[in-house]
């Protein structure tokens, strides 16, 4: 399939090495081009593709440099769904796909099983639990996709009867036509990415293809406490299962705290070291995924009463006397909510490390404002990441008389661990968060 072409490859990142290196290999014509300069860390991996042919082309994307020469475009997911070689790829009817697409068709002679975990939350807690139960009950396992692990990157490894757990965006979906998982689990849909989707239908729209190829011979999980799944469900052709945390029914539920996986009894949420009902829901659909392959309770219940979080999202950890939830990579309401909702279960002194809702389009600083003055009513300190999108955070907080000197605003979330290090010690915070606002909070 992959053979004998002439490839543009937007975009050099990790999906683009990872793609280049598999199709270097299968007698192709192989340019990458990159908006951006070589980074020194990037310069092996540049000099590797270059030995194996690959042509490269950086800080530019001239107008005559793709045209209809090519027989594919393969875009890397961060690239704009209207960046002009797309839009002339496309009135070209130049395929535009993206490393997973590939990585799947070349998959499909194997003897492989896929789990593809999409959703606007709960999507890497998901298949990071999926991927850990099934390890933990022996099974060969692999995990990829938009956790950080290119589909590409893993080719080499899978054998046959594995099974792939893989996380999927809806930048990678936006450019995906036959990906088709044996599993799909979808945790659920809210406004997001809108910068980059453009509007909300088309969101939905790009997030439904994960389901579209599947047939009755495959498995779609989703949560019945959301309205659009359920919309989505009624054009499937696979075998529809759901999960809830608002009602019993025929699949996986929360009663009388504990969650059941059709009426059997899994474990006590008090066993849980995850809070909050959103990872409840995610819990509960990666115990949906695993028992597709008979994953053993016992795995279940030890990986879920050892699992504190994804690094960054909605992550809680204790500090002393204090309780921190550290969201600094979510980026929209929903995860937001999450997160105070969980601080606001825990007892003492409580800190909250976000970076604000940025993928809101022109509802953005309304929605920051309202998220800040929700922070005041559970928080004692705030940790703010990124100037731009925290502004109006700042003001909410401030409005509701949040404690200015409790408010450390930093644009790297490294920087803003080492002041938290230094200042929050095993009985209390040696000192308050008294440094200088940016100059911009003070407009």
């Amino acid at each position: 399939m992959y053979e004998n072409k002439k490839i543009f490859i937007l975009g050099f990142a990790k999906s683009g090495y990872e793609v280049a290196k598999v199709l270097a290999n299968k007698n192709n014509y192989i340019l990458i081009n990159d908006g951006g300069s070589l980074k020194e860390t990037d310069k092996e991996k540049y000099e590797e593709l270059k030995n194996l042919g690959v042509n490269f082309v950086f800080n530019s994307h001239p107008d005559d440099l793709f045209d209809e020469s090519y027989d594919l475009l393969i875009k890397n997911p961060g690239i704009s769904i209207d960046h002009k070689y797309v839009l002339k790829a496309n009135k070209l009817n130049i395929p535009v796909v993206n490393e997973v697409e590939v990585a799947y068709n070349l998959l499909k002679d194997k003897n492989v099983k896929i789990i593809a975990i999409t959703g606007t939350n709960g999507k890497t807690t998901t298949t990071t639990l999926v991927y850990e139960m099934l390890k933990k009950d022996k099974f060969s396992v692999h995990l990829a996709g938009n956790i950080g692990f290119p589909l590409c990157s893993i080719l080499d490894k899978v054998k046959e009867n594995d099974i792939i757990v893989t996380e999927i965006s809806c930048q990678q979906l936006e450019n995906m036509h036959e990906f088709n998982p044996n599993v799909a689990v979808m945790t659920n849909i809210s406004e997001a990415h809108l910068e980059f989707m453009k509007t909300f239908e088309h969101y939905k729209y790009v997030k439904s293809k994960l389901l579209k190829n599947q047939t009755k011979e495959d498995v779609a999980i989703l949560n019945y406490s959301d309205e659009i799944l359920k919309e989505f469900s009624k054009n499937v052709k696979s075998k529809v299962k759901w999960y809830s945390s608002k009602e019993k029914l025929n699949g996986s539920y929360i009663l009388n705290d504990n969650i059941y996986y059709y009426d059997e009894l899994i474990i006590s949420l008090k066993d849980i070291k995850l809070r909050g009902i959103h990872n409840y829901e995610n819990i509960m659909a990666s115990i949906m995924a695993v028992k597709e392959f008979n994953c053993s309770n016992d795995s279940i219940k030890e990986v879920l009463e050892n699992f504190y979080g994804v690094e960054h999202r909605l992550e809680l950890k204790r500090l002393g006397n204090f309780y921190m939830i550290d969201d600094a990579y979510n980026s929209n309401p929903v995860g937001a909510k999450g997160a105070v909702d969980v601080l606001g279960m825990m007892p003492g002194k409580k800190i909250i490390v976000t970076p604000g809702m940025i993928e809101l389009g022109d509802k953005e600083d309304e929605y920051n404002k309202k998220f800040g003055s929700e922070i005041a009513e559970v928080a004692d300190y705030a940790v703010l990441i990124g100037e731009r999108h925290t502004k109006p955070i700042y003001e909410g907080l401030i409005k509701k008389g949040f404690d200015k000197d409790h408010i450390i605003v930093y644009n790297d979330v490294r920087e803003a661990y080492k002041f938290i290090e230094t200042q929050v010690g095993n009985e209390e915070v040696y000192a308050l968060f008294e440094n200088d606002l940016p100059d911009s909070y003070n407009e």
